[in-house]
């Protein structure tokens, strides 16, 4: 079978947050099956590490894409990394930019990608059998493969269904350019909807866990989307994402300073060298709470917020990394400065910090309102770190309550975004810590955790199957 992805990033390329994770994916197909595996992605000229910049190939030059009264000119590009083929959709006013995103033409830099993906495949090595589609930004590649008559079957993840690619209404005319007929498919009150037009057009829908698909066919959580998605429950399935375990791998990153793998005394000389980076009092024996993560409402900031002086009367020490809204960020800064040898915080993001910070932390904090799957509790396990989550998506899939009558479980669970459910949560947390013995069952548990691609690699292969 011949599969062909697109995305608008994907490691180890171009990475902004957890979309691209997904990229480790076809590498996972790689090793359990042989297809041949392509991928496909825009060229962002200022992202590009020069070590895979020296290897591109040029395949093709000046392919026309049409958008309305425009003829923008795309060159595809491509170089093998790992036995994937990787190709890169080349035009410097879309791509040659500081940023990847947030620019006013979003949606014509995206409209103009899914473009040139079918333009592109007449000049591919092989012709795929399914293209699989990731989030808004390659919405539109199953409705134009539908209106053009091309009979590929399609495959659309939605990775977080509150970014959707909303366009204006005359979008349809000035850029998309099909004929009224398939208007339908892409409007949403009024506007267009790419993530709309990926929903209706496409063969198969997944999403990144069990419990977000049950989830969005809610009120709540279907951002405006509920009755759509329940209308094609029959092709919508869950898989959970993994991570890269290569990459992040405590016996060999190179970020944290006491390399580790099952040992509670790794753990232990890195939350020293942690507290000591931090301006923390260097104590081993001090439950350290991390999180990682955006500032925003829906990672629960605000929970913690609304009981951190309550939390800093426990004996405990609290670290945090992330930026995101301004007076998230102020509040924590301000708050800190009260409790300097309990907390330190860091309102700015720092790769190596956030590993040394899962590598020297004893819990995790993830208080999400809404969480597709979540990479951060994955990354946890994987460093041997206790995770304390809200049960929604993701989270709930992967990290289960941990019982002390029993010993099962890898984490620890609360049900209501209530801000003093997840205090007693973390006291809960903080019981099983003091017990040595309740602690190490717990850590047994961690040690077993299965979080890489494998799995959901064998799940979305029978998906493919069910298309071919």
């Amino acid at each position: 079978m011949n599969l062909l992805f697109a995305a608008s990033e994907s490691q180890p390329f171009f990475k902004t947050g957890g979309l691209a994770m997904w990229g480790a994916l076809p590498h996972a197909l790689k090793e359990t099956s042989d297809d041949h595996i392509q991928v496909i992605l825009p060229y962002y000229n200022q992202f590009m590490k020069d070590h895979f910049a020296d290897r591109l190939e040029l395949v093709k030059t000046d392919i026309t894409i049409h958008l309305g009264w425009r003829r923008q000119r795309a060159d595809l590009l491509k170089l093998n990394e790992k036995g994937i083929t990787y190709y890169f959709i080349k035009n410097n006013y879309y791509f040659d930019r500081a940023n990847i995103y947030s620019y006013y033409d979003d949606g014509e830099r995206f409209v103009f990608f899914s473009k040139a993906v079918i333009a592109s495949l007449p000049h591919m090595e092989e012709e795929p059998d399914i293209i699989h589609c990731h989030d808004w930004q390659t919405g539109l590649v199953p409705a134009f493969l539908k209106a053009y008559g091309l009979h590929y079957k399609t495959v659309f993840t939605i990775h977080n269904l509150q970014y959707q690619g909303i366009l204006q209404n005359s979008a349809f005319d000035d850029l998309i350019n099909l004929s009224g007929e398939h208007y339908f498919g892409m409007e949403w009150n009024g506007l267009i909807n790419c993530l709309k037009a990926a929903v209706h057009h496409s063969d198969l829908i997944t999403t990144v866990s069990p419990t977000y698909a049950e989830e969005i066919k809610s009120p709540f959580f279907g951002e405006g989307m509920h009755s759509l998605l329940t209308d094609k429950s029959d092709i919508l399935h869950g898989v959970l994402n993994g991570i890269d375990t290569a990459s992040y791998d405590p016996a060999n990153d190179s970020y944290i300073p006491h390399p580790y793998q099952h040992s509670p005394e790794g753990k232990r000389k890195n939350k020293e060298s942690l507290q000591a980076e931090l301006g923390l009092p260097v104590n081993g024996d001090i439950p350290l709470i991390a999180m990682v993560t955006r500032l925003a409402d829906q990672k629960g900031l605000p929970l913690v917020a609304d009981i951190f002086p309550e939390l800093m009367e426990r004996n405990i020490q609290f670290v945090l990394l992330g930026t995101g809204d301004p007076g998230l960020e102020q509040y924590f800064r301000d708050i800190s400065t009260h409790y300097p040898e309990q907390a330190s915080i860091r309102t700015y993001f720092d790769e190596g910090l956030a590993r040394r910070m899962y590598a020297g932390a004893d819990f995790l904090l993830i208080p999400s309102r809404f969480e597709p799957c979540g990479l951060s509790q994955l990354i946890a396990l994987r460093y041997e770190t206790v995770s304390i989550v809200r049960e929604t998506g993701g989270l709930k899939d992967t990290i289960h309550p941990f019982n002390p009558e029993n010993g099962t479980g890898n984490g620890f669970t609360f049900h209501q975004s209530d801000a003093y459910e997840m205090l007693g949560c973390i006291d809960h947390a903080l019981s099983v810590y003091a017990d040595g013995s309740q602690w190490s069952s717990l850590l047994d548990n961690i040690y077993k955790a299965e979080v890489d691609w494998k799995t959901s690699a064998r799940v979305y292969q029978d998906l493919y199957q069910q298309l071919s």
